[in-house]
């Protein structure tokens, strides 16, 4: 599932659709809106950097930034797009860095590093299950205690509401004929997916439509993903994608088919 998924984020045209992006989400948005009084005083690490889309609107405000890649392409694209702009110069004079790095063993970096956390774009969730247990343990383990992490992920309680097909009925026609052709091309990718199943399940590896189905991409339920930080992590924050509002509770009915998760590192 790994070795697959990154061989896509290195293929040329999805680093360049990567790095033309360069607008946040409604829930990034807030997460910056809460934390930017305190980022002046922040070492951020902002895992899964991609293109640079979140470097932007991050790294002007912290003390100091660091943005790795597990694929080189990403890399040499933040490069790319982030030199010699005086605009992007931090204000504490610090030079933002870029540098491939495995987030499942981050050993070039010392204990307590950052005060800051951030996997975007649901980066998470192009691992094994095993290996997204090792990367908590090592954001932990960089992370500062009281310090913050933030992390996107896609919500099996959607999927599984995409997956019956009463749902994609409409009283548009139209649309019902694009949504029933979807889950068609959906089912048929995934057919080892039984519904009765996945009812019971935490968490599922999911053919989805991520970039013309391409990815292998892990959904979990809102509970079982607290479950797997509480551990580590504490206080922590579900968001919804969409709209960027909290959530009272992990048992929401949320139709976002991804959610923000802000948590403080123990």
């Amino acid at each position: 599932m790994t070795d697959h998924n990154q061989r896509t984020y290195a293929a040329a045209g999805i680093v360049r659709h990567y790095a033309a992006l360069s607008e946040l989400q409604p829930a990034e948005q807030t997460v910056l809106n809460l934390l930017r009084d305190r980022l002046p005083a922040m070492q951020m690490l902002d895992i899964g950097v991609g293109g640079g889309r979140t470097t932007q609107h991050f790294a002007q405000f912290t003390a100091g930034y660091v943005g790795i890649d597990s694929s080189a392409e990403m890399i040499a694209a933040c490069q790319q797009r982030f030199a010699n702009r005086p605009e992007c110069e931090p204000k504490c004079g610090l030079e933002w860095k870029f540098e491939c790095g495995d987030a499942r063993a981050m050993a070039q970096f010392a204990d307590n590093s950052f005060d800051f956390i951030l996997f975007s774009f649901n980066g998470l969730d192009y691992v094994s299950h095993a290996d997204r247990l090792r990367i908590f343990q090592e954001v932990s383990r960089v992370g500062k205690p009281g310090g913050y992490f933030c992390f996107s992920s896609h919500n099996l309680a959607a999927m599984e509401r995409q997956l019956a097909w009463r749902n994609q009925l409409s009283l548009n026609p139209v649309t019902t004929y694009s949504n029933l052709v979807m889950l068609l091309i959906l089912r048929g990718l995934n057919r080892s997916v039984i519904l009765s199943q996945l009812k019971a399940a935490d968490y599922a590896i999911i053919r989805d439509e991520s970039h013309n189905f391409r990815l292998q991409t892990y959904y979990v339920r809102p509970q079982a993903q607290l479950q797997h930080l509480a551990t580590d992590f504490q206080d922590i924050q579900l968001y919804s994608w969409k709209t960027g509002l909290a959530l009272a509770d992990s048992n929401v009915a949320s139709a976002d088919l991804w959610l923000y998760y802000l948590c403080v590192i123990r």
